[in-house]
């Protein structure tokens, strides 16, 4: 029986999800939500989710959510499923796991401010002052990251901890959400706040041969 995957377009959190599912090629069941709708809200969702927020994932009788236990779930639940997630030494694994902690405690919310002043507000409401600085909040978050990227440039796995897996699952749908608001305002110049390092693992990410199937449906327009 396939995993159920209840997911939501442009999520980055439910992107992580998605990445790890196809990476490990673990049979799923995409259920793509509507915001637009509250599908998220609906009693049948909240029954698995009190939250009422994606990812979900459903594996026969048990459901979890919370992206970053999803992943660990699955690379625990399926060990032998064609490409770990996680590193196997202990070291490397924990080291890991630390990243995957300081993305979703300080990268993440670094960011949050200007995602909200950008794409979620409309543009005759937007603040130049406030967009500024909240640029800058996620810019002084970068430097750990440009020197992970390029640590990872530099060596033969070339992804953030070794080779492709759970770190680069959890931070790349939130930089890559970060350039979605560069599309709407140009000016902030994100690509060159990335630095060169981090583009090029972005792209090898996107490279990726399973990564076209996760590309969030409603961003292809």
């Amino acid at each position: 029986m396939p995993i159920v995957f209840h997911c939501g377009s442009g999520s980055p959190y439910a992107w992580r999800v998605w990445l790890a599912l196809e990476h490990k090629q673990l049979p799923y069941e995409l259920r793509m939500l509507s915001f637009d709708r509250g599908d998220q809200k609906q009693p049948a969702f909240v029954a698995m989710n009190a939250r009422g927020q994606v990812p979900v994932i459903q594996d026969g009788d048990y459901a979890l959510y919370e992206s970053a236990a999803i992943v660990e779930y699955l690379e625990d639940a399926y060990p032998r499923a064609s490409a770990p997630l996680f590193p196997d030494a202990p070291r490397s694994r924990g080291l890991a796991r630390r990243l995957i902690r300081e993305a979703d405690e300080y990268l993440v919310k670094s960011m949050a401010q200007l995602l909200d002043q950008v794409l979620f507000l409309p543009q005759a409401k937007w603040n130049d002052g406030a967009i500024a600085a909240a640029r800058d909040k996620l810019v002084a978050e970068l430097p750990p990251w440009q020197r992970l990227a390029s640590a990872a440039t530099a060596s033969t796995g070339g992804f953030l901890a070794g080779a492709a897996g759970a770190v680069d699952f959890t931070v790349y749908p939130f930089l890559a959400l970060a350039l979605r608001a560069q599309r709407r305002r140009p000016s902030l110049e994100l690509h060159a706040a990335f630095g060169p390092h981090v583009v090029t693992w972005m792209q090898r990410v996107e490279a990726l041969p399973y990564f076209d199937r996760t590309y969030p449906p409603h961003w292809r327009a």
